[in-house]
Parts: structure tokens; sequence; C-alpha cells
């Protein structure tokens, strides 16, 4: 798995300079949970890291540029995301 969250990663940093690695691999780590939790109470089958990767990608490409004003406004992401650029804990 750390594959993809390290392609998905750079995708990020690569569509936001505003991020730092840090943000962006928590980022990529919130959706990735989010999709998967998403998922999985709608009741469907888990079709496997590959189809995670892609849904996560797709919202890297319509959304990436603009995750870190996002975070500004929403509290469940602000206390992951409002840390210094370089670290989080």
């Amino acid at each position: 798995m750390n594959d993809y969250h390290e392609r998905l990663t750079k995708l990020l940093l690569a569509k936001n300079d505003q991020l730092s690695y840090n943000q962006a691999r928590t980022w990529v780590e919130l959706l990735w949970d989010d999709f998967e939790t998403t998922y999985a109470k709608a009741g469907r089958e888990y079709m496997g890291s590959e189809v995670a990767e892609r849904i996560v990608k797709q919202r890297i490409e319509n959304y990436g540029d603009k995750l870190h004003e996002f975070a500004a406004t929403n509290p469940k992401y602000k206390d992951y995301l409002n840390q210094e650029k370089d670290s989080l804990n």
C-alpha cells in the first residue's frame, strides 16, 4: 500500500505547491480511508487497492489544487493539516 500512497502523494504535490510532503501524504491517507469507509458503509464488496487508488487519483486530479483551501474551512481535516508545513505529529 505504501507504493500506492507514495505515487498519489507525488501526484498531489505536482498539483498543489501549497502543501508540504507530509501534508500531501496525510491528504492521500485521509482520502483513501474516506473512500474505503464510504464504500464499506454502502455495503459494497471491497474491490482492492487498485480501485481505491483510481478513486483517490481522480479526486486529486479534480480537487488537488484546492485541497489546502478546503482544510482551512473544514474542522474534520483542519487539525490534521493545520500544522507547520514541514511536520505533522
